[in-house]
């Protein structure tokens, strides 16, 4: 009887200690984490490009540079870079852009050029104007869709030639510091109300957008030019990181 007994004992050990075990075993799983792998960043190749390259900056004050130097402006920049990453390759550029200019403005100004259908690159920042000088957003609806499509016509007829950037907000600047706090937020919204358009129209036509608005929302006084209004040579550099990318695809393309 005690042996039997004893048996019995044995047994309900036997299954205690092996549950005290799985169970220890379950927590020690449970708290070890897989080790997370970071996927490689996807370059893309740099293959030597032969010849010339133009390009065709078109916009205003902040394709000129209002306030910075000439080589200082992104468009400049932004040939700059391309040119290190291909050093045997000519670059020309031509800037179709004052302070100032509106849609219409801009429209009036690419036909008085009779430019060449034959251009690798081209950027078009606009609209800026538009809202500033307080325009209904219905001309711009109807006027930026007829620069996007000159714009690709004079890339070689190609939209996949075609960069079009967003649009600054200057409601961070100090030129709108005296802005009350309500009229800052509309500029902001209104430049939002902008480039949703441009960026909706640019999907609808396959067309790259960039957008570096929020570059110019930062509080930093190295952003701003001594103006106190356009962007500085240091925020039109990070337009230009922003930029490479899709311009190097077009001309690797």
């Amino acid at each position: 009887m005690k042996s039997h007994f004893k048996q019995i004992v044995i047994v309900i050990l036997s299954i205690f200690l092996l549950s005290c075990s799985s169970d220890d075993s379950a927590s020690k799983t449970a708290v070890i984490s897989p080790v997370p792998v970071t996927p490689p960043k996807t370059e893309i190749p740099t293959t030597p490009i032969s010849g010339t390259v133009k390009y065709l900056a078109l916009g205003d004050s902040y394709t000129i540079g209002q306030s910075v130097c000439e080589t200082c402006r992104f468009p400049e920049q932004l040939k700059s870079s391309l040119k290190t990453i291909y050093p045997q390759t000519d670059f020309s550029l031509k800037v179709i852009a004052r302070t100032g200019w509106t849609t219409a403005n801009l429209i009036s100004a690419i036909n008085n050029e009779n430019l060449d259908a034959d251009y690798d690159l081209v950027t078009l920042l606009i609209g800026v104007n538009n809202q500033y000088q307080q325009m209904d957003f219905s001309v711009y609806q109807k006027e930026f869709p007829q620069l996007l499509s000159k714009a690709i016509q004079l890339a070689k007829g190609d939209k996949k030639n075609v960069i079009v950037v967003s649009i600054p907000d200057y409601a961070y600047t100090p030129f709108a510091s005296g802005y009350s706090s309500s009229k800052r937020a509309q500029i902001s919204n209104e430049i939002d109300l902008y480039n949703t358009f441009a960026e909706n129209t640019c999907i609808s036509k396959g067309v790259s957008f960039i957008s570096i608005t929020d570059i110019t929302r930062q509080s930093n006084s190295n952003l701003i030019a001594s103006d106190g209004l356009h962007p500085s040579e240091t925020a039109y550099k990070l337009f230009v990181d922003r930029m490479i990318p899709q311009a190097k695809m077009i001309l690797q393309d």
